[in-house]
């Protein structure tokens, strides 16, 4: 059977990290789904990630996928496979089993009805029959039953990979070395090691971060120890010549990576006990010359001066438990300890939760979501660890027209604080031109993975020709002022967007080019927004109202977004659970973004598709129908890759075909931001029903302005 394609499982949070890991290593393309990767590879592929990957928790090879509604199915459809290919009845053989949905609800009894299946099989052709061998078996299988249909695959691990084959003993809590690897490689070890850095971990339990930065800077492939001279499996399809190919060069590799080693290791606990069971874990792994342990607490951290390396990197995993019971000064007295011990460093520590982060006193520049089991942490990533100084310095005081901000502001901030909290709204509009004189737009963006860290999008509005630039210049600047007063926040957090004069009227200025993402809620789903490199940052806050109702409506939809730009609406119907969904826009630049936001939700595959295409010319020879269409286009456009497009002038001929491609019963919600748009409401009455439904869809935040935007409910006539 000629197969293509495999998954490789991980901890939820891991996804995008593993699916880089596994191109790097050869694969064709990766994707990251929940929890997992979709891999595009032979199994050559599939074998090297068996010995190399690092974040992998299972490398799963599919055998057979059917539709199994029901016990009866799940037996067929294992029978169909023609098992005496894949293992010999003298082999033993388990079954791993997830499953999910209302037919199968029972993960054993199917793992029970696999087994069955595979046995009787073999027994027909050949007389005898398999035995189980729940721990240590020659094929292992996996069976995944969702939504109705079943997977079944080889393991061609024969197990976790997390088990790297070294740990000797362990502490209350370790932590899996795939969930270290990611700290690790969040922190960007490897390229530190190899700048000449050292690795710390002042809180280091049974040692697994230090020993897994270890074997990554020795480059000891994580299977080595694991699987030794044994085959992962004796899957009657597995390669061994290829896999004795990859060990041996693996080998070298090793040889020539522990003799390379340098002893920049750190690792201290308080309690005794950890630091005997991290010494015999790394005697087992071979690195324990690399490693200097000590018996200290976090208190006692000292500077590292007699470290040779000027840069490094700490890694640390802090105690918390089940129900995240953990002392926040705890926390404290370690962010503390790190700033005096290793100010210029780099730290990605893996907390609680994001307020036992926030507790560490540390301005993290990077924010994770990770799983570890089923604890939902933070990883936050730190560099440099210290604060300069010279963002710690006092604020200036306030002028008279600064303070009038300010505590507008904050007057602003009280007004809306209970429908924040009810609504669960973490970016909203908190001033918009309130006082003339100081004429911009401030919004809110919260992180949607540290509640506790804002940014502010702050946008000029044109003043008039008469006002002089320097008094323009003063009022922006007592705004901008304000705002860091009113919300605590240091300069570096508030992207402005600042106009400048020229030929043509007032225009904005050069924009930033940091590269810098930030992922934000909205709802149920989560967004990447760019508050500095665009002139809009990737989510237009007014149409919240109108993107939660479209997700309240998406239920088996088929949904289109037309004008899509970000595709946020697209996200939304897609988490609203729609059968499918289309985003349609003519930049590149926005469909990319699309992609990422839907990655960002674990929403991907051939149902949610993205189209390079003019709008109008895309419906003329679009055939499809659709249940529910989002349409929000721009007021002009004049693109060279399209016809120039003018809203008040075509935006009846846009009507018309979009209504055209509405399913029996289907709704399509149209909007714009013009101001001077007035619908064709008697030409638009030949072809839909149609209400004005702005009032149902101005949010809160934006009533000082309710002309923000007009929106239209359409259904076809």
């Amino acid at each position: 059977m000629s197969v293509t394609r495999f998954f490789a499982s991980c901890a939820k949070g891991l996804e995008y990290l593993l699916a880089d890991e596994l191109v790097a290593l050869g694969c064709a393309r990766a994707t990251a789904a929940v929890a997992g990767v979709n891999v595009e590879g032979g199994l050559a592929d599939a074998q090297r990630a068996v010995l190399w990957s690092r974040l992998a928790s299972r490398v799963l090879w599919p055998l057979a996928e059917f539709e199994c509604p029901d016990e009866h199915a799940l037996y067929a459809g294992a029978a169909a496979v023609d098992w005496p290919r894949h293992l010999s009845a003298d082999m033993t053989l388990a079954v791993d089993a997830h499953v999910s949905g209302t037919a199968i609800t029972h993960a054993r009894y199917a793992a029970q009805r696999t087994k069955d299946a595979v046995v009787d099989t073999l027994r027909t052709a050949s007389g005898a029959r398999p035995s189980v061998d729940v721990e240590s078996p020659d094929l292992r299988l996996s069976l995944v039953v969702r939504k109705g249909r079943a997977i079944l695959s080889v393991d061609l691990g024969g197990g976790p990979l997390h088990r790297r084959g070294w740990r000797q003993a362990q502490g209350e809590a370790p932590l899996k070395e795939t969930l270290a690897a990611a700290v690790l490689m969040r922190g960007s070890w490897p390229r530190l090691h190899a700048e000449g850095g050292a690795l710390l971990d002042p809180m280091c339990g049974s040692g697994t971060l230090l020993i897994e930065g270890a074997m990554i800077a020795a480059d000891v492939a994580p299977g080595l120890l694991r699987h030794g001279d044994r085959l992962p499996s004796r899957w009657l399809g597995f390669d061994s010549a290829a896999w004795q190919q990859l060990l041996d060069e693996a080998r070298q590799r090793e040889a020539s990576g522990r003799s390379a080693l340098r002893p920049v290791f750190f690792g201290s606990d308080s309690d005794p006990h950890a630091i005997r069971a991290a010494q015999q874990n790394a005697e087992a792994a071979g690195v324990a010359g690399a490693i200097r342990w000590q018996v200290a607490s976090v208190e006692e951290l000292q500077p590292m001066t007699k470290v040779d390396a000027s840069q490094g990197l700490v890694v640390c995993n802090p105690p918390y438990d089940a129900r995240l019971a953990a002392d926040a000064a705890l926390y404290r007295t370690l962010g503390d300890a790190l700033k005096r011990a290793v100010p210029t460093w780099r730290a990605s520590l893996l907390c609680g939760d994001a307020e036992l982060a926030h507790a560490t006193g540390l301005r993290a520049q990077k924010k994770y979501q990770l799983f570890n089991g089923a604890l939902e942490c933070a990883l936050i990533v730190c560099d440099p660890i210290a604060t300069p100084w010279r963002e710690l310095a006092a604020p200036a005081v306030l002028s008279e027209g600064a303070q009038m901000v300010a505590n507008r502001l904050r007057k602003n901030l009280k007004k809306l604080k209970s429908w924040r909290e009810r609504e669960d709204v973490g970016c909203y509009r908190v001033y918009d031109a309130d006082l003339p004189e100081y004429s911009a737009a401030i919004d809110v963006y919260t992180e949607a993975d540290d509640p506790g860290q804002r940014w502010l999008h702050v946008q000029e509005y044109a003043a008039p020709a008469e006002i002089p630039e320097a008094d323009v210049r003063r009022r922006l600047r007592e705004l901008l002022s304000a705002a860091q007063d009113a919300f605590a926040l240091p300069h570096e957090r508030i992207a402005t967007k600042t106009r400048e004069r020229g030929k043509g009227g007032s225009k904005y200025g050069r924009l930033d080019q940091r590269g810098q993402w930030m992922v934000v809620r909205e709802g149920d789903v989560r967004l990447r927004v760019n508050l500095f490199d665009y002139l809009d940052t990737g989510l237009f806050l007014d149409h919240r109202p109108l993107r939660l109702r479209i997700a309240e409506e998406a239920e088996d939809t088929r949904f289109l977004n037309l004008f899509g730009y970000t595709g946020a609406a697209s996200v939304h119907a897609a988490v609203g659970r729609a059968r499918q969904t289309t985003t349609v826009d003519l930049s590149a630049t926005y469909l990319q973004w699309c992609s990422d936001n839907l990655r960002e939700n674990a929403i991907g595959g051939a149902r949610h598709q993205l189209v390079q295409a003019d709008v109008l010319t895309w419906l003329g020879a679009d055939r499809g129908q659709y249940d529910l269409i989002f349409c929000d286009p721009p007021t002009f456009s004049n693109s060279a890759r399209a016809d120039d497009f003018d809203l008040q002038r075509e935006h009846v001929r846009l009507l018309r075909a979009a209504v055209a491609r509405l399913a029996p019963g289907g709704v399509l919600y149209f909007s714009n931001n013009f101001r001077r748009f007035r619908l064709d409401s008697a030409a638009v009455a030949e072809f839909a029903h149609c209400e004005d439904i702005t009032a149902q869809t101005i949010p809160p935040d934006y009533a000082r302005n309710p002309r923000i935007h007009q929106a239209w409910r359409l259904t076809a006539r």
